[in-house]
């Protein structure tokens, strides 16, 4: 009696024959600090699903050496870009780190700038610049909560102030944050009102949020290019 033909139960295959290699490319979505950690791991998991297609791929429709051409040159292109960033970064670090130094060098001088200043009893030195065709200027403080708590005439000039910090009575204003404006007026006509630029003292550089900056007295966070002047006081 003839013994029926033994059949060859069929190979699942890993992946299916005519579908391409899923990208292994993510990497160029990644910040470069994390693509660079799996570029090892990612490119012997690329090797393993190419293995895999070729141990599987169905012989009467083979897979074109062109996809696997596209596939080896995509991962390249992303080694390389994460590479390239890796070092611009260093490249970057380095420039800040200069940066720092060199802003470092100021610390003990007064810097010029519009930003909210720490009154701590002593007198704030105001540089005001009302309009060169007003006629009529005023100084107006506000507190941390932004509310009106001085207001002074005062020439029609660029020269230096004081802002001694005392109300009409002579009383000493809380301690805290001020910030400062000018208004110029022509014939009663209010024509500028902007903030006005104060001096304090430089006491730490920092990077603040990625860039280089400075603590000025009474904790003051003030980003390099926002700095307006400095001088020796």
């Amino acid at each position: 009696m003839a013994l029926a033909p033994t059949q060859t139960p069929p190979v699942t295959p890993l992946l299916n024959p005519q579908t391409e290699v899923p990208p292994i490319a993510t990497a160029a979505t990644l910040p470069s600090s994390e693509a660079s950690t799996i570029l090892s791991s990612d490119f012997e998991t690329f090797l393993k699903m190419l293995t895999a297609q070729a141990q599987y791929q169905d012989p009467l429709e083979p897979i074109d050496s062109s996809e696997y051409a596209s596939q080896l040159a995509q991962f390249s292109m992303v080694e390389q870009q994460v590479l390239a960033n890796d070092r611009l970064a260093e490249m970057t670090a380095q420039l800040d780190i200069a940066n720092m130094s060199q802003i470092a060098a100021l610390i003990g001088y007064d810097a010029r700038s519009v930003e909210p200043v720490y009154f701590s009893g002593e007198g704030i030195t105001i540089a005001p610049e009302p309009a060169k065709q007003a006629d009529q200027a005023f100084l107006v403080a506000y507190n941390a909560d932004d509310f009106e708590v001085y207001r002074r005439e005062i020439t029609v000039s660029d020269k230096l102030l004081t802002w001694s910090g005392r109300d009409s009575d002579g009383l000493n204003f809380p301690e805290g944050y001020y910030s400062f404006e000018i208004e110029s007026f022509e014939k009663g006509n209010n024509i500028l009102t902007e903030p006005a630029a104060s001096y304090t003292r430089i006491t730490e550089a920092r990077r603040i949020d990625g860039e280089a900056g400075f603590i000025l007295e009474g904790g003051t966070e003030l980003l390099a290019r926002n700095l307006t002047g400095i001088r020796d006081p």
